[in-house]
């Protein structure tokens, strides 16, 4: 497993941390671990645990989702965007397959956007600069301005 963490963000570096995990299920308690570890030198004011729920279900849907012919990775990047936190997950799969469910209440799945939906302050989908798909979050008035 590969990660990397920027210990110094400035205007021109607003990356906090960034890790690289096996599509997997192993990976996504790693990927929980390794964000919390990661940020909490920055000492964020919002909720870590919030923060580490929504990677945990953003990562479980792209190892879930995810689709290539050839071996792949899902990325994940954490970053600062003046107060406000922005995290986003990669994995190689369709951006038009993301979409927000309402599962009824003997589904066993679709409730991780719902999730990040009713948390975060905003969520986006769509083409990930690496190819595929990547979803996003911000977390608004993580550090005081």
């Amino acid at each position: 497993m590969a990660y990397t963490i920027g210990r110094h963000p400035c205007e021109d570096s607003p990356r906090l941390g960034a890790m690289t995990l096996y599509p997997t299920p192993e990976s996504v308690p790693r990927a929980r671990r390794w964000f919390r570890k990661f940020i909490a030198p920055y000492n964020p004011a919002c909720s870590i645990d919030d923060c580490t729920l929504m990677i945990s279900e953003l990562v479980t849907n792209a190892i879930r989702y995810g689709q290539a012919d050839e071996t792949w990775v899902v990325r994940v990047e954490w970053f600062r965007e003046g107060a406000s936190l922005r995290a986003e997950v990669h994995n190689p799969g369709f951006p038009a397959a993301v979409r927000l469910r309402h599962p009824d209440a003997d589904d066993a799945h679709g409730r991780g956007l719902l999730l990040v939906d009713s948390i975060a302050e905003s969520w986006h989908s769509g083409p990930s600069r690496f190819g595929g798909t990547v979803v996003s979050f911000v977390v608004a008035d993580a550090w005081p301005s």
